[in-house]
């Protein structure tokens, strides 16, 4: 295995120097940006005709950098706070820090239009601190131009980012509001969102008022949005938000009786079925087309879960041996690396390729999970790794 160095880019030098970097005279050429607002574009970006994946590494003194995956070419973005941990929709990187969440444009995002797909490309930034302490559960919306990105700051504070306004460059919040609780998740459900905290959930319009009665959901812990709507994982089971016909409509999805509960979902960005853990030798599946559950037994202890939802129905875990394993939909092993995570890695997955990240060794693993989890490339960011995760997708 041969670790590929990363070469400074002319983009890199660009942004040093305050300009925005010009596309690569080897990038797919720009094609004219559709006139309606539904299709992910805004001015200053171009659509190419593929999408534009790259790494956002964050290292341990808060230096941001943009690793272009088919260039293998490395830019300085700027530098935050000192990164304590990491959510992304495929494009934003929300940071928590100790001034509380910084935001980076990774700089290209994907737009599901349903049946395809419209890739754009803009300038990456930094573009500012969302306020609050620590730790903050963050749930992201399926789309990275429309909605709100959800905030639960550990002093009961929810807020929700305006995700159009941020795409504009301005970092605003729709609403900001006291719970009154030390957890909770705030999910986003179109122009909507939930904010679950206590022992209930409830609908806020973005102008922070309440919509409709309370949904009883006790202990709410972890949220995502999938193709189909959002999760809310509640002590029974799950709450699940639809907003098909503009109103948010919620349903209970209960999960089976006596096993763990699922408190953190994640799966590829844009398919319906996520993973959760169940203890520490099992995971859930939650189909969110079909409302069902699914629980999983495994042989190896493992301490992260997400699924793939691809064809093979391929599952990725981290393993308490630092392992990286690849699963079937029935707990099969179909594959599974030297141990090559630690304590602080964190795993994203598209739909090539799974990304871990492994502070402790400062290098960013490229997983081909379709290929017996064969390691298909490394990568060692120059300013050191404290976080990361792949954006584009």
């Amino acid at each position: 295995m041969i670790r590929r160095p990363l070469l400074a880019s002319a983009a890199a030098l660009a942004l040093l120097s305050g300009c925005a970097a010009e596309p690569s005279p080897d990038a797919p050429p720009p094609v004219p940006i559709p006139s309606a607002g539904d299709h992910g574009a805004h001015a200053g970006a171009e659509e190419i005709g593929e999408p534009q994946n790259s790494l956002l590494t964050i290292s341990p003194h808060g230096e941001a950098t943009l690793i272009d995956l088919a260039a293998e070419t490395e830019e300085p973005l700027g530098t935050i706070g000192v990164p304590e941990a990491l959510a992304s929709d495929g494009r934003y990187a929300f940071v928590t820090t100790p001034s509380g969440v910084e935001v980076i444009d990774g700089g290209a995002w994907t737009w599901d239009h349903g049946d395809h797909f419209h890739f754009y490309r803009g300038a990456p930034s930094v573009r500012g601190t969302i306020e609050g302490p620590g730790p903050v559960d963050i749930v992201t919306p399926q789309l990275t131009t429309r909605g709100a990105t959800g905030l639960f700051f550990s002093d009961g504070t929810a807020v929700a980012i305006d995700m159009a306004a941020l795409d504009e460059g301005e970092l605003a919040e729709w609403f900001r509001i006291d719970t009154g609780e030390t957890s909770g998740v705030v999910a986003p459900v179109g122009e909507y969102a939930v904010v679950a905290a206590g022992s209930e959930a409830r609908v806020y319009a973005s102008d922070g008022e309440p919509e409709g009665d309370p949904v009883t959901c006790s202990e709410p812990a972890g949220g995502i949005a999938t193709r189909v709507g959002t999760v809310i994982g509640c002590a029974d089971g799950a709450l699940f938000a639809t907003a098909d016909s503009g109103s948010v409509e919620i349903e209970r999805i209960p999960a089976p009786e006596g096993l763990p509960r699922a408190e953190a979902f994640d799966g590829r960005k844009g398919r319906p079925t996520v993973a959760a853990l169940s203890g520490s030798t099992a995971f859930w599946l939650l189909d969110t087309r079909e409302r069902a559950w699914r629980h999983v037994e495994v042989e190896a202890p493992i301490r992260s879960v997400a699924s793939a939802d691809d064809a093979q129905e391929n599952v990725l875990a981290i393993g308490t041996d630092d392992r990286v394993r690849v699963f079937g939909p029935d707990g099969e092993t179909r594959g599974v690396t030297e141990p090559i995570a630690d304590d602080a890695s964190s795993l994203v997955v598209d739909a090539q390729r799974a990304y871990l990240t492994a502070p402790e060794s400062g290098l960013v693993y490229e997983i081909d999970y379709r290929d017996g989890a064969r390691i298909a490339r490394e990568f060692e960011p120059a300013a050191g790794l404290a976080v990361g995760t792949e954006v584009g997708r």
